[in-house]
């Protein structure tokens, strides 16, 4: 099946255009112009992906998205005309899992779409079903990752990634490695994903966050995942 994609813009010409590029491309599409309405469509319909613009009339796309984040594990790509920093973690922050810069090319925004929604071909294939650490179980099938026998709620991206450091035990996996192999070949210089990415995970599987045990940081290099020997 296709994947379905909500575009939540209140520009009509945007919602049309992008519209026009993932219908050529085989996606599904449905629209909404605030956030309220993508609300209402979200709850009657399953959604691949959320294409959130952040100037959004009412409730604003930021809040919108950490909305979004406290019910859902959807992939969502932030639209904004704004592109600082500190833009960009704000929107990683909220729960987005990419931002995408406006004005932006159909073909830019297509490969952004098309990397949010796949998966690391590497899970699939050769890793081990279950790893336990500490009082954490990660489950490569059912993409599920308990602590103290809770079931946490992780997006795809988290999930990749965490796996795939969890699989890479003891080693340090560079910066433009772990984007290259979580996001796709297109990325490498957006440390700013890795980031807040690491810092989300840490608060989900971490005794404590502010001093990871498993979780560590190779400054300018990487980051390595610890398991004693």
């Amino acid at each position: 099946m296709n994947a379905k994609i909500l575009i939540v813009d209140d520009e009509p010409q945007i919602r049309r255009v992008i519209r026009t590029a993932l219908i050529s491309e085989g996606f599904l599409t449905v629209e909404a112009p605030a956030a309220e309405e993508a609300f209402e469509k979200f709850r009657e319909e399953r959604f691949d992906l959320i294409l959130l613009d952040v100037n959004l009339p009412g409730m604003s796309g930021l809040e919108a998205c950490a909305e979004f984040r406290r019910g859902s594990d959807v992939a969502i790509v932030m639209l904004t005309v704004r592109n600082t920093e500190r833009d960009k973690v704000e929107a990683l922050d909220a729960g987005a899992d990419d931002y995408v810069t406006k004005p932006f090319s159909m073909p830019e925004l297509l490969a952004r779409v098309r990397a949010c929604l796949r998966r690391v071909p590497y899970l699939a294939a050769n890793g081990p079903a279950i790893i336990r650490f500490g009082n954490v179980e990660i489950h490569s099938e059912t993409r599920h990752v308990l602590v103290a026998g809770r079931d946490i709620r992780f997006t795809p991206k988290q999930f990749d990634l965490l796996y795939y450091l969890a699989t890479h035990t003891n080693t340090t996996i560079p910066h433009g490695k772990l984007l290259q192999t979580v996001w796709g070949p297109d990325y490498g210089n957006e440390l700013a994903y890795l980031h807040v990415f690491v810092n989300q995970i840490r608060k989900k599987i971490e005794p404590n966050p502010a001093e990871p045990e498993y979780l560590l940081t190779e400054p300018r290099i990487g980051y390595r995942f610890w398991l004693a020997p």
